[in-house]
């Protein structure tokens, strides 16, 4: 060797030193302005508080079983089974585990690929009437060292990428919680319609015997019993088709639990009607915890990372090879040393003209990473405008649902008052059966306004990231 050559110490130094560089660029969380409060819940501090602040994702926080704040026992326990039997979940579960393979394939891209190899050989012919014998026996080690940041890019990109896997799998098993709450709340007020619409069809039952008789006295007119028969059929129709969602809600709540629909049944029981009060002044800051803002703030530095994994091809690839073994015509002398056969070798490739196709890469990953930013931006402001929706509806169901309970109150005086008249001959049937079609209405309207409040609370939770109670530990 000359005295002039670098030794291999200091040339793996040298590498060592250049595998610092990267040409990735340093990523940083792009800039969403984020107000500090909601405008839909006004709090004093709220009101004296200004300017924006940076995101800060806390996705990871522990949202804790939200479904609790409902009190339903059966909700509870068909809850905790989405976990494990949901497929939609499963199926992001799965996506989750493929992450985490591809980051530690791309880990392993960082060290050296060693192999062992062994061949065996006979050959003879022409006019040698002899054969002759070649065994070998060899271990080979490769290894490209990262003096460009590529394979680390790589590392980084499958990292960020997993990050974003762990947020949709977060997102999907929200959604499905989401999901069995509100139909499972939606079948507990199909369930009180159908006993409102049973009680209601026994009232027009003992009505339609009252006009019966007063038309068969002579009383009443033929019309008046044809209303009577037409209101109660049409009572009956309305039970009927509260089967038919009853049902399909059912089924519905039976594949989000992963079950058959056909073997899988909810029985009627007491509709639990609690509705979370979320407290004034939610901070803005809970959005961060929201799984779709995550996946769409680590879907950006993935895009970084690809920028420079574009980049290195700038830059030439090297290589070091090295391998150490035996070879020998006889399996006896095969481990001699005098037989031993070593190389080691470095060899480099650089890409001198490629008419603009690495410009074009890094150029479509720098755009990509631009798509990411400007997803992850409106991603942002779409959360805080359904966190502002759900708040408004919080608001004004609680007012519309005292307005309708007032309303039923005051449509259930009528129609009694307009019986008794129509017994003592004072009003029309036609009197009568506009108050009971009034009265069944604003009963009705009354359920559906309780149930709207528990499916609105559980559309904000899901808006908050799933509960507000942990953030503020």
């Amino acid at each position: 060797m000359s005295k002039y050559a670098p030794s291999p110490r200091y040339s793996l130094i040298a590498l060592a030193l250049l595998s610092a560089c990267s040409v990735t660029p340093t990523y940083k969380t792009p800039d969403t302005s984020q107000p500090v409060a909601y405008k839909e819940t006004p709090s004093d501090a709220d009101k004296a508080a200004a300017g924006w602040t940076a995101a800060a994702p806390a996705d990871t926080l522990e949202r804790g079983p939200w479904w609790q704040l409902f009190g339903d026992p059966l909700l509870n326990l068909m809850a905790e089974s989405i976990e494990v039997n949901n497929q939609n979940v499963a199926a992001a579960v799965a996506s989750y585990a493929q992450a985490r393979a591809l980051v530690a394939e791309q880990r392993a891209s960082l060290f050296p690929s060693v192999d062992l190899n062994g061949s065996a050989t006979r050959s003879g012919g022409g006019g040698n009437t002899q054969t002759a014998n070649q065994y070998r026996a060899n271990i080979g080690a490769s290894w490209e060292p990262d003096v460009w940041g590529k394979l680390r890019a790589g590392v980084g990109n499958a990292t960020a990428s997993l990050q974003a896997s762990a947020a949709d799998l977060a997102a999907a098993r929200l959604s499905a919680q989401g999901e069995l709450a509100t139909n499972y709340f939606s079948l507990r007020q199909t369930d009180a319609e159908k006993a409102l619409l049973d009680a209601t069809v026994e009232g027009y039952q003992r009505v339609l015997q009252i006009t019966q008789n007063r038309f068969d006295a002579g009383i009443a007119a033929k019309s008046d019993l044809l209303q009577a028969q037409t209101q109660l059929a049409s009572a009956r129709i309305d039970q009927i088709t509260l089967v038919r969602q009853r049902a399909t809600l059912e089924h519905a709540i039976a594949v989000l639990l992963g079950k058959a629909a056909s073997d899988f049944t909810l029985a009627p029981a007491e509709w639990k009607i609690v509705v979370p009060d979320v407290p004034t002044g939610v901070p803005s800051t809970l959005l961060q915890r929201r799984p779709d803002i995550a996946a769409a703030e680590r879907r950006v530095a993935a895009a970084n990372q690809q920028i420079g994994i574009a980049r290195s091809a700038y830059f030439p690839s090297l290589n070091l090879t090295g391998s150490y073994g035996y070879g020998a015509a006889s399996t006896g002398g095969l481990f001699n040393a005098s037989n031993n056969l070593w190389s080691l070798g470095l060899s480099a490739a650089q890409t001198l003209f490629d008419a603009g196709a690495t410009r074009a890469r890094v150029s479509g990953a720098e755009a990509a990473r631009d798509q990411a930013i400007a997803t992850y931006r409106q991603t942002v402001l779409t959360a805080f405008a359904d966190v502002e929706n759900q708040l408004t509806a919080t608001r004004t169901l609680a007012q519309q649902q005292d307005l309708r309970k007032a309303a039923s109150e005051a449509a259930d005086q009528v129609e009694v008052q307009m019986l008794n008249r129509y017994r003592a001959g004072q009003v029309s049937y036609s009197d009568v059966v506009t108050a009971q079609q009034t009265a069944l209405s604003a009963r009705r309207s009354l359920v559906q306004a309780q149930a709207d409040r528990q499916t609105t609370a559980i559309a904000l939770i899901q808006s908050l990231g799933g509960g507000w109670h942990a953030a503020q530990e």
